[in-house]
């Protein structure tokens, strides 16, 4: 059978190839997002290996679950297997099973969706951890587990307070492809796009490698997002409740947490969450943005020379809010073309500015290397000040504090053509530059950075105001 091929992820497959050359037993926790890709990297990249694959069934009991770990012993040892009582039982046939394998490699196991094996009193994770501390940690296994909930997986494995504590070798947290990758992958799919046109179909279904690869080679892009965003059986209509609802318990909080950021481009704090969201304030509140935030739907971003007071949370995930931004919309389905009448509409210029932001933010590597500053020290932060009777509000989206003595002030701006440096515009930025400096007091050189697509038109003649272009091509390179 032939492999599919990977896309990406070279430092993940360098952790999987270095723990099956490893000379001890190894235990690899990945999570991540749903649809990003963590169980198609773990069977691709092991899949020579692998003596023993099970995935938890949802919403199943404890009997469904132990007879689903029947059915896959079965299938792997070629013998009729029983259902075993319990997991106690389970592991002690899984451990008689590897032993009688001859092979002197890497004994590979793969758990999918641990917390729906995890069943309600199954006392499911005491006996996992029984069995890596008492049998395979001592006998040449790879053991890989996996799962979408991400909160559920860090909490209950990577910082699991029992027997599992601190037994993990590595872990993975699988994220969104990069613009790169995500530009390898539509070309192995044969899907011939621009590099605009990529970063179009990353703002809205973000680097989620399912969501790209329901893309078709013999439909443009516009195509493509009307048919899975804006007819009426569009997969992805209905992904957004879908999405929320697998991961998350009461997800109804979760989704109104994301739809009040939404709602929001320059993020909310806390305290503005509550008072959009009517949650109240306390542990619930934390858990749900703690949830999140592991998961990669938002992001915290923390005010230049501040640690946590004032730290704003953002929506980062792309596809969330393209679906709250425009798919949701009424009047915009049962109609053909939707995706280019909408690049008429206020809305969707709004929504471009913010999707693209949101962009430069996830590739913020990319951004220190063109700006030559990665072997620098360098902080990411925001700003935001509310104006007084010397100066008037600015917000800086996007600030990097830098150890050699600069601040980058960056400018995010999405245009289908080189950007026009206004001399209104111009205006605006020296004053933005100077209540920066006036109110931080500063000392360090503040630096204008502009962040676009095509670049600054007539960039010679705005090197006054305007210190660093980063363009496209400079947030498609690999980091």
């Amino acid at each position: 059978m032939n492999t599919p091929t990977i896309i990406g992820r070279d430092p993940q497959k360098k952790i999987f190839e270095e723990a099956l050359a490893s000379q001890k037993s190894e235990f690899i926790i990945v999570y991540g997002r749903r649809r990003v890709g963590k169980t198609f990297l773990i069977k691709n990249a092991l899949h020579d290996h692998i003596k023993f694959e099970m995935t938890g069934i949802q919403n199943a009991d404890l009997s469904d679950q132990l007879q689903n770990f029947a059915d896959k012993l079965s299938e792997y040892s070629r013998t009729e297997v029983k259902q075993p009582r319990s997991w106690m039982q389970a592991f002690s046939m899984l451990k008689k099973y590897l032993s009688s394998l001859k092979s002197e490699q890497k004994k590979v196991i793969f758990l999918d969706e641990l917390p729906w094996i995890d069943t309600p009193k199954s006392k499911f994770l005491g006996m996992f951890g029984h069995f890596w501390n008492d049998w395979a940690t001592y006998n040449n296994v790879l053991l890989v587990v996996c799962g979408s909930a991400a909160s559920w997986m860090i909490n209950n494995v990577l910082n699991n307070k029992g027997g599992l504590h601190n037994r993990a070798t590595q872990y993975i947290n699988l994220q969104p492809f990069s613009l790169a990758e995500t530009e390898q992958f539509l070309q192995s799919k044969n899907i011939k796009t621009n590099r605009y046109q990529v970063v179009q179909v990353y703002m809205a279904l973000g680097g989620i490698p399912y969501y790209l690869d329901l893309l078709k080679p013999s439909q443009s892009i516009p195509q493509n997002i009307d048919r899975l965003c804006f007819e009426t059986d569009g997969f992805l209509r209905d992904e957004f409740g879908r999405l929320y609802r697998s991961l998350f318990e009461k997800a109804d909080k979760h989704i109104a947490v994301v739809k009040a950021l939404a709602s929001k481009w320059k993020g909310l704090t806390r305290s503005e969450i509550e008072k959009t969201t009517g949650l109240a304030n306390g542990g619930s509140l934390t858990r749900i943005l703690n949830e999140l935030e592991k998961s990669a739907f938002i992001q915290t971003y923390y005010p230049f020379g501040k640690k946590k007071k004032g730290s704003l949370y953002r929506l980062t995930d792309n596809f969330s809010l393209f679906y709250l931004k425009l798919i949701s919309e009424k009047g915009l389905h049962h109609q053909k073309n939707v995706f280019l009448q909408l690049f008429t509409k206020p809305d969707f210029r709004v929504w471009c500015g913010y999707a693209f932001e949101n962009t430069c933010f996830i590739h913020y590597r990319q951004i220190a290397n063109a700006l030559g500053v990665s072997a620098i020290f360098h902080d990411f932060s925001s700003f935001r000040f509310v104006g007084d009777n010397t100066h008037e509000g600015i917000q800086v989206d996007l600030l990097i504090d830098r150890a050699d003595g600069v601040i980058n002030l960056c400018e995010v701006k999405f245009s289908n053509a080189d950007f026009k440096l206004t001399p209104a515009y111009k205006k605006t930025l020296r004053e933005r530059a100077d209540t920066f400096a006036a109110v931080t007091q500063s000392r360090k050189s503040v630096f204008l950075t502009l962040i676009t697509t095509y670049g600054l038109a007539n960039a010679h003649t705005h090197t006054d105001v305007v210190q660093n272009v980063v363009t496209l091509e400079d947030l498609f390179e690999n980091s």
